[in-house]
């Protein structure tokens, strides 16, 4: 995905955070935070898409741990949960 990107002050940061943050999902722009010249902070927009996947990636890696762990159920079970 890209991204405008916009540099912005760290000053002007602390007092915008509301509307940064805002603008940043809405018009699809990336602020890098500056202090003294140096960058310090990045802050990115996160679509949809992302968060499901990041959702998913947790899932599949809790569900890994429950089978490491022998948190499991058998075919039957799962039939027989489900009245079939």
């Amino acid at each position: 995905m890209a991204y405008k990107t916009q540099l912005i002050g760290l000053k002007e940061f602390r007092q915008s955070i509301t509307s940064l943050w805002k603008k940043a999902r809405q018009t699809n722009t990336k602020f890098i935070v500056m202090y003294h010249a140096k960058p310090v902070l990045e802050v990115n927009p996160i679509s949809e898409k992302e968060e499901l996947l990041d959702k998913l990636q947790r899932d599949i890696a809790e569900a890994r741990e429950q089978v490491k762990e022998g948190k499991v159920y058998t075919q039957e079970q799962v039939f027989k949960s489900l009245g079939l």
